[in-house]
């Protein structure tokens, strides 16, 4: 795909956070950065490790393979490869990875000239990631409270913990995170069903304008959050749902050791129900 005529403006050395002009340059329509290389680097080392766990394992099957934290007796310290250090370093690796690719992102805003929006909501997924793999853990006092690598176990491992607090769906951290990823649904289909049926008009209709969008809106609950609105409010729904999602799983156990239906004790304890 032949260079857009304004991509040239944007493609100059600069606006690097580090390495000054090294690796200053881009393939294509790829940026590549030091912070590109880098992520290359930690998700390449990463993938040959989740292999070589397979191989140790003897298997190969996509839905079976398992890389498992170490069991809880190493607590915080380094495992053994195959019983748990595997893990450790995997993990390592994807944070390099996920870090270097939202620091990727920085360099590429600064040379665009635009705000930080999309790194800082790239963050939020990766604060829900660590948050599993390593605040988490580290409250808990053993590495072996991570979630394992693999589908099934994976699988596995969420429904456990949901049934050791009886029964997840009562934590209220949960119920305001599964809230906000609902509402981020609605929101964004809305919004995309209402793109669509403007820019796709009826056979000999024209194609509607933002204004017709607008007083659909209007009509239809009263009020209209506007083109840029949409969007905004779009991205505070998801990061939303992502660290809410982080907050329910990270007080289960550092926080609350109980089943989460008795948290409710509280408000069945209240004076207007006697």
């Amino acid at each position: 795909m032949a260079m857009l005529s304004f991509e040239r403006k944007y493609r100059v050395r600069g606006g690097t956070l580090i390495g000054g002009d090294l690796f200053d340059f881009w393939v294509g329509p790829f940026y590549v950065g030091i912070f590109g290389v880098m992520t290359a680097f930690f998700a390449f080392l990463g993938t040959v490790l989740i292999f070589y766990g397979a191989s140790l394992q003897g298997t190969f099957n996509p839905w079976t393979i398992s890389i498992a934290p170490p069991d809880l007796k190493y607590g915080l310290g380094l495992a053994p490869l195959a019983e748990g250090g595997l893990w450790q370093i995997i993990t390592i690796c994807a944070i390099g990875s996920f870090v270097s690719w939202a620091l990727r992102e920085v360099e590429i805003c600064r040379k665009l000239g635009m705000g930080y929006h999309v790194p800082v909501a790239f963050g939020v997924a990766i604060f829900a990631y660590v948050t599993l793999v390593v605040i988490r853990p580290v409250l808990l006092g053993a590495w072996g409270h991570g979630f394992p690598y693999g589908i099934f176990s994976h699988l596995d491992w969420v429904s456990n913990v949901g049934y050791q607090y009886l029964n997840f769906m009562y934590n209220p951290a949960h119920m305001i995170a599964v809230t906000f990823f609902f509402t981020t649904t609605l929101a964004l289909s809305l919004h995309g069903a209402l793109v669509l049926s403007a820019a796709n008009p009826a056979k000999g209709e024209a194609v509607k304008t933002p204004e017709h969008e607008n007083a659909y809106f209007r009509d239809f609950i009263g009020y209209s959050i506007g083109t840029i609105g949409i969007h905004r409010l779009g991205l505070f729904l998801a990061l939303s749902a992502g660290f809410w999602s982080a907050v329910c799983i990270v007080i289960s156990g550092p926080f609350w050791t109980q089943g989460w239906p008795r948290w409710w004790s509280w408000w069945l304890d209240l004076p207007i129900w006697s």
